[in-house]
């Protein structure tokens, strides 16, 4: 039976022969399928493992949900987060103004004060371990304070006299004294009003109010009130105004 197959083969392998001489390459035996050899079969590809040193199957993307109306709408980009920038420098707060033990503020400077009591020490600097330079014995004598340390004030007097002292024997009661000739206190602030009393230089007295703009104050001696004109005593900084007391 192998034989006889072999024999038919071989038949039409002739007869296919004898035909393409005949008739030309344009006529080609068509090859008996059975003659064809099986093609060997295809493995079909598995998919990837994790364990097979392969990444897992990415998921796809679920697209963005969208508000009713929002079709064909551009949807904002979305913004940079914005880079974070150094910290300023911390702001520094103002100096506090200097404050006395209490807690009050500190009167400004320079300022006029009064000799408090009937016997003061003028020392040539800021301390008890310095000498004394002058013993003051006069009650309420105006005194101009232009420095202050510690407890200690540099003042000085009429005649421009400099020195320390400590600050219990200064009083913050607003004083005069007379300056060159004679003073009139007046009845009103006027060369025109009636005189209450007349005044020798040196003579020691209070100030009760000077008015802004003024060229007089109202003053007190002993029992005597009136007006005093201020380029007549000295215990006033220029243009100062004070508030009745």
């Amino acid at each position: 039976m192998r034989l006889d197959w072999l024999f038919r083969a071989a038949t039409r392998m002739v007869l296919a022969g004898v035909l393409a001489l005949t008739m030309g390459p344009a006529v080609m035996a068509a090859p008996d399928p059975r003659d064809v050899p099986d093609a060997p079969p295809r493995e079909r590809p598995r998919p990837a493992r994790t364990g097979d040193g392969g990444s897992p199957p990415k998921k796809p993307a679920k697209p963005e949900a969208r508000k009713p109306g929002d079709k064909g709408k551009p949807q904002p980009a979305k913004a940079d987060p914005a880079p974070a920038t150094a910290a300023g420098p911390v702001p520094v707060p103002p100096p506090r103004p200097p404050t006395t033990p209490s807690g009050e503020p500190a009167a400004k400077l320079p300022r006029f004060a009064a000799l408090k009591t009937d016997e003061t020490n003028m020392r040539r600097g800021p301390g008890q371990r310095y000498p004394i330079d002058w013993v003051y014995k006069r009650r309420d004598l105006p005194v101009e304070v232009e420095r202050e340390y510690d407890v200690w004030r540099l003042v000085r007097d009429q005649e421009g006299i400099q020195g320390w002292v400590h600050q219990v024997t200064l009083s913050e009661r607003r004083t005069f004294v007379v300056t060159g000739g004679d003073a009139t206190i007046r009845s009103g602030a006027s060369e025109t009003s009636a005189g209450v009393a007349l005044l020798k230089a040196g003579v020691i007295g209070r100030i009760r109010a000077c008015d802004q703009g003024s060229k007089w104050c109202q003053v007190q001696v002993g029992t005597f009130k009136g007006y005093l004109r201020r380029d007549q005593f000295w215990g006033l900084l220029p243009d100062e105004v004070v508030t009745p007391s």
